[in-house]
């Protein structure tokens, strides 16, 4: 849903951002080719299947590492946020173009003899005991499957009858897919390219990738660690820290014992508390902002009223909501989640609870 309380199909963003990355890949191969015919010509001239085939593989690993990166390079930046925007349709795009890879591979390797192509894929390299004859194939079809079966799920529809969680348990399988390829590269085209540049590229590119997922977890381990829970009453109150540090209209996330992560957002002359996780997806609304009076997840706009987690109407979906207390101008969260839905009354906020708050005086 949008801002304005209505169900996004193809809007102007949207199209925006397909056809940037549609226009970034097609000038990728483009450049590809033509860099390739310069590079590789007279005895050392490769055909244009080939080539093609080339281009077509190494786009996608390059797109499926700028999909790997982006999550992580949201946490850390929040700059980085609006790449994670129809996300999924760069995830269809990169799939068509490995199969587009794998059709035209198998079609050229398998595709002129007697035997059916599919079946002398899977059988024409077998040695599983050696290295060097390893059925790399084997490993590229592995990826494609994962990456089909995320394809074809990547539409709403499997998002809310798979439920949210199966349906991003089924998705992290990215990282399985990622495996399988870099394994389909290294005992395949590394393996008769003796070229020093590509496995310098894909081992820069595996830093990258391990390098950004270790730091966004490493800030986000630093973040919980400085939670300090209270317990008061048998119930368990976290400090959420100052009121006045959390920005207008904005939130901090924080960490509740048991791991569920709180957010809370400083609006309208008060202060709320809501699961961090959105009901779409699983976005982090601590990382969003209140629009229009509205929580708005930062993934797809998803939005919810702070006061009870309610979608506004005509949308019906529902998150857990928080009590929240002010306690000499630190804002504290009991770790205890309502049922989603239940109304909550904003703590409200006195002049001394925002003495300072970013230069923006008492304007709440």
């Amino acid at each position: 849903m949008s801002v304005g309380y209505s169900a996004v199909q193809w809007s102007h963003h949207k199209r925006v951002y397909d056809a940037i990355a549609a226009g970034a890949a097609a000038g990728y191969i483009a450049a590809f080719l033509a860099i390739g015919k310069v590079l590789w010509h007279g005895q050392h001239a490769i055909s244009d299947e080939i080539l093609v085939m080339r281009a077509l593989g190494s786009c996608a690993i390059v797109l499926l590492h700028v999909i790997l990166c982006i999550g992580p390079l949201a946490r850390l930046d929040a700059r980085f946020l609006p790449v994670l925007y129809n996300r999924r349709h760069l995830g269809v795009m990169t799939f068509l173009i490995a199969l587009s890879h794998a059709a035209l591979a198998i079609g050229y390797y398998h595709g002129f003899g007697v035997v059916n192509p599919a079946y002398s894929l899977l059988t024409s390299s077998a040695s599983i005991n050696s290295f060097a004859s390893f059925p790399f194939e084997w490993l590229g079809l592995g990826a494609l499957l994962i990456m089909f079966l995320m394809a074809s799920t990547s539409h709403d529809f499997w998002l809310r009858n798979l439920s949210s969680r199966t349906w991003k348990r089924l998705h992290m399988l990215v990282y399985v897919a990622y495996a399988l390829l870099i394994g389909h590269v290294a005992l395949g085209a590394l393996q008769t390219n003796r070229g020093d540049l590509a496995p310098i590229l894909m081992g820069l590119g595996l830093l990258l990738v391990c390098g950004l997922h270790l730091a966004a977890a490493r800030r986000e381990h630093a973040i919980d660690r400085g939670q300090n829970p209270a317990t008061s009453n048998s119930e368990t109150w976290l400090d959420a820290g100052p009121v006045a540090s959390i920005p207008k209209s904005r939130a901090r996330s924080v960490c509740a014992p048991g791991g569920e992560r709180i957010a809370v957002f400083r609006h309208a002359g008060g202060v709320s508390a809501v699961t961090n996780t959105c009901a779409h997806q699983g976005g982090p609304l601590s990382e969003g902002r209140v629009i229009d009076g509205c929580i708005t997840c930062p993934w797809h706009g998803w939005q919810y009223k702070p006061g009870d987690g309610c979608s506004p109407p005509p949308f019906q979906e529902k998150i857990a909501t928080y009590q929240i207390r002010i306690v000499q101008g630190r804002a504290e969260v009991n770790t205890r989640p309502l049922p989603p839905g239940t109304p909550v009354e904003p703590a409200r906020l006195g002049e001394s609870d925002l003495a300072g708050a970013y230069g923006e005086g008492l304007h709440v």
